[in-house]
């Protein structure tokens, strides 16, 4: 076989090797909060960058109704991911939002879902999306669509974990139902890189 050939065949295969073992590293933090009613329930996830895409995820993820109120109560997705809204309870209830992001030409409102009844939809605009049922007026979600993947919900320390993010440079993020958005640069190795992030009242 020509020499040549091979060498060529050998580089090429560990290019492809190397593509496959790119490093990644979790980033994990804790977020303190300055006049919040909690650290936790916070949304920390990394910004997708000009002209970054990923795919929207081909599975599912739920938010029940269920005794008379939204289970979970906050719930972080990335952009282009269906929703299907369970009814657990034993009355009928419905979903909608008002807007998402404070853009009001982005409501909607669903039809009645009745008991075990599933309604679906794909959320494809980034922001956060409260989540009501006009049957009862007590009950209170959100919906947060973020750009990328790379995600997380504080638990009620304050403490989050982003797992398996690709090396390199990004801008963190912050959502808080009351508090103010919170950036942070951070660099990705394929060790775990340590945050500390603060959030402040609306």
């Amino acid at each position: 076989m020509n020499m040549t050939k091979v060498a060529a065949n050998a580089i090429f295969l560990g290019v492809l090797l190397m593509a496959g073992t790119a490093p990644a590293g979790d980033v994990t933090g804790k977020v303190s909060e300055t006049g919040l009613k909690s650290a936790g329930n916070i949304a920390v996830y990394i910004d997708a960058g000009a002209g970054k895409k990923f795919d929207p995820p081909a599975q599912h993820v739920s938010m029940d109704q269920k005794n008379m109120k939204f289970v979970p109560d906050i719930l972080v997705i990335m952009k282009g991911t269906t929703v299907d809204f369970l009814n657990s309870d034993q009355v009928v209830h419905n979903v909608y939002w008002p807007s998402i992001n404070d853009n009001k030409a982005l409501k909607h409102s669903m039809t009645i879902v009745s008991p075990g009844d599933k309604k679906s939809y794909q959320f494809d605009n980034v922001g956060a999306a409260p989540i009501f049922c006009n049957m009862h007026p007590d009950m209170a979600g959100y919906i947060i669509i973020v750009p990328s993947p790379y995600f997380a919900l504080t638990g009620n320390d304050g403490t989050f974990t982003i797992k398996n993010v690709p090396a390199g440079t990004y801008t963190l993020k912050t959502w808080a139902a009351d508090g103010k958005l919170t950036t942070q640069s951070i660099t990705v190795t394929d060790a775990t890189t340590n945050v500390d992030l603060t959030v402040v009242k609306k």
